[in-house]
């Protein structure tokens, strides 16, 4: 069975998280402080955690840090902050996905699916991926028709390299630091402008709705998605 390690300090919200996992047959453990949380995911790696940041003894973008040393497991960020300063902080650490309470049970359930399909970096995709009409083949860096028909879709470097790292974390909230210093390199933190203008161009070659996106998904004040 799939093992979720929740970490809270509000034992209500511990207790209902609890229910509604195990509900759904996910093996759980919990865990009320940050201290503990990397304990128990040291003793007993867990499939997928979910994470609250306003923690005692170590805060939750702490928690993340000291994880991503060692393990590439999904983290789910769910915090009352609803600031974007601190979503983006938490994705930089290296969260997969940020819920802001209060929130629904079934997104959180979804988001929880959707990081658990998320290949790690030790098996990362390299498969032809879906993407409504077009199919994406990292291997030849070619986005072709799935139909079979008709010529590839002609990208420009930079777009490729953006339009890569977002499939290959499919379901993944993306920070626009992050886009940016794997496709322009260190330095380049605050050029937001140039991910709007290359979204752009993306969404006009590959959504059928360039103005209502389907797959190429914008979070505003974080960063951006690949939803397959």
């Amino acid at each position: 069975m799939t093992r979720v390690l929740v970490v809270d300090d509000e034992p209500q919200m511990l207790k209902a998280l609890q229910i509604n996992l195990q509900a759904r047959r996910y093996t759980v453990a919990t865990a009320t402080d940050g201290r503990r949380a990397l304990t128990e995911a040291t003793r007993n790696p867990p499939d997928a955690i979910i994470l609250d940041l306003g923690l005692p003894e170590i805060d939750g973008i702490q928690v993340i840090h000291a994880l991503r040393a060692w393990s590439a497991v999904p983290v789910i960020v769910l915090s009352g902050r609803a600031d974007s300063t601190e979503k983006v902080s938490a994705l930089d650490a290296g969260a997969d996905d940020y819920v802001t309470k209060p929130f629904a049970m079934n997104e959180l359930l979804a988001r929880l699916r959707a990081a658990l399909r998320r290949p790690t970096s030790e098996d990362m995709v390299t498969a032809p991926i879906r993407l409504g009409d077009y199919v994406i083949d990292l291997d030849s860096c070619v986005v072709r028709p799935a139909s079979g028909d008709g010529s590839p879709v002609r990208l420009t470097p930079t777009e490729w390299r953006i339009l890569s790292v977002l499939v290959q974390n499919p379901g993944r909230l993306v920070t626009g630091r992050t886009i940016l210093q794997r496709v322009w390199g260190p330095g380049r933190d605050d050029k937001t402008n140039y991910l709007r203008v290359y979204f752009a161009g993306l969404r006009r070659k590959l959504e059928p709705d360039p103005a209502h996106p389907r797959y190429l998904l914008t979070e505003p004040g974080m960063g951006y998605r690949f939803e397959p």
